[in-house]
């Protein structure tokens, strides 16, 4: 074997470690990956269980109840709007016909006479 053989042998070596370091550290990057994406499930699991016996109310029925209720709010307030104009307009139709009733009322009792 001469000088360069043996270069290309070490070089040859050297680069046959480091691509096993290469995948030993890829192999450990994705155990670790998958070992974390075991604990989150796990970890998800038990605060569902948790939340689950603490009658906590889930987010989606939450703001489906809260939706319901900004209808409500919009509603009451629109028919709350309504109301007070029907209640001046029936104020208005009866001050006209107490106006309109009590000089005919006057005029009649004023005309009146006794008979003795």
């Amino acid at each position: 074997m001469g000088k360069a053989t043996e270069v290309f042998a070490m070089t040859n070596g050297s680069n046959r470690v480091l691509d096993e370091l290469a995948k030993l550290v890829t192999d450990a990057a994705g155990a670790a990956q998958g070992v974390r994406r075991e604990v989150e499930t796990a970890f998800r699991g038990q605060a569902e269980r948790l939340l689950n016996t603490m009658d906590v109310v889930q987010r989606e029925d939450f703001e489906a109840v809260r939706e319901m209720a900004i209808r409500a709010r919009a509603e009451n307030t629109a028919l709350l709007a309504r109301i007070e104009a029907l209640e001046a307009l029936a104020g208005n139709k009866e001050k006209s016909a107490g106006d309109a009733a009590k000089p005919a009322k006057a005029a009649s009792t004023g005309t009146r006479t006794k008979k003795d």
